[in-house]
């Protein structure tokens, strides 16, 4: 190293006889030396970064028990501030700059924005029901009925973020147990979305593209049956009636005199509902999606739902005012297959029903579904009060 042509001289040289016989075994052995050097300390940090891996530099000193405890302490407060920074951007409506910019914009029609926007949930699909019969002939292990009843769907979710308050997620955690016991109970199906699957339809909004693609992609599912996180089965007896249904396609709680006499903002409610995994259902989809996407479109829609509608304060186009509208405007088009349920309640808003259930256990039996016992109690609008 270094010393290369270099002679080296043992005592004989003393006696003027040059010598080479230790110079090559020298160089050598130095050479060897020092791969084993390099063989050592590559030895020894490949050690370090398993010993790293595996139990981390932290406990080459030895831990504790309650140093591992506040490690999982730490650890689950990383996570939940993870989960609770919304790390996506914020949404930016095409429009907006346009509009609030140009004064002319303000004369939009909604017909003009929807234009402008131009939104869909999907490639347009038009013969649904004959490439689902073709997969359903091709695929009998998968048949849309079981048990000779047709097969259903349960869909159900949330935001992914947590609750503001942590009891939120308790009676969250509650109502998904609900829906699960009860579809164990009737052999139904279930599905729990926390997915945002198109940043245009948020909010209310988000289960039409949920129900689209489910329908896409499970054609043995006969029925999509829709309800909101904070919807609880309080019949478990009760089954669905769907022989009555098998002329129809949109299953819906209501009362028909608000809905076409009165043309009432709640004469329907989207809390919980069902879908045919049908054509029509595809088409009905995207009708009813153009008034959600977020923005000068929803604003617009908004304004139009609140001068149609009776009783609708003035606030952004939601989803069952749409429906409603849209229902009500093109009664010849869609009306025929809608299935207007108040036999029953499909949906039970809570604040009728709560203060009176002693009085239904003491006076009534499950299986009803009705006033009596009512099969589904919605507690839309409930907040947990601060401490």
């Amino acid at each position: 190293m270094g010393h290369e042509g270099v002679g080296f001289k043992s005592s004989s040289a003393r006696s003027g006889l040059p010598t080479t016989r230790s110079r090559v075994p020298r160089g050598r052995q130095i050479q060897k030396t020092f791969n084993n050097v390099k063989i050592t300390v590559l030895c020894g940090f490949v050690t370090l970064l398993v010993l790293r891996g595996t139990i981390g530099v932290g406990n080459l000193t030895g831990t504790t028990p309650e140093s591992e405890d506040q490690r999982v302490v730490e650890d689950i407060d990383r996570i939940l501030r993870e989960i609770r920074t919304d790390s996506e951007p914020e949404y930016q409506d095409p429009l907006s700059s346009m509009y609030y910019a140009n004064s002319s914009a303000h004369n939009w029609t909604y017909a003009e924005a929807v234009e402008a926007v131009k939104y869909s949930l999907g490639p347009k699909i038009s013969d649904w029901d004959r490439q689902r019969q073709v997969w359903l002939s091709s695929n009998p292990n998968f048949p849309n009925q079981f048990s000779g009843k047709p097969r259903i769907l349960l869909v159900t979710g949330s935001p992914p973020n947590p609750c503001d308050n942590a009891i939120g997620d308790h009676y969250l955690l509650k109502s998904t147990k609900n829906k699960i016991d009860y579809c164990r109970l009737h052999g139904i199906e279930i599905v729990y979305n926390m997915a945002h699957l198109d940043k245009e339809l948020a909010g209310y909004w988000a289960k039409l593209p949920l129900i689209r693609k489910l329908m896409l992609s499970h054609p043995e599912i006969e029925w999509i049956w829709w309800m909101d996180s904070d919807a609880f089965f309080t019949d478990m007896a009760f089954e669905l009636p769907l022989e009555k249904y098998k002329n129809h396609n949109l299953i819906i709680h209501g009362y028909p005199d608000l809905l076409f006499e009165q043309h009432s903002w709640i004469a329907l409610n989207t809390g919980s509902f069902l879908f045919r995994n049908c054509q029509w259902s595809l088409d009905l989809l995207d009708a009813w999606a153009p008034m959600g996407p977020k923005g000068i479109v929803r604003e617009l829609a908004g304004k139009i739902l609140t001068a149609n509608l009776k009783g609708r304060p003035a606030f952004e186009a939601d989803d069952q005012s749409a429906l409603i509208y849209l229902l009500t405007s093109q009664q010849d088009k869609w009306m025929s297959k809608v299935y207007v349920e108040n036999s029953y309640y499909l949906h039970g808003f809570w604040a009728g029903l709560v203060d009176k259930y002693e009085e239904m256990i003491e006076n009534n039996h499950p299986g009803l579904g009705d006033e009596r016992w009512p099969f589904v109690t919605h507690f839309v609008g409930v907040v947990e009060p601060k401490d």
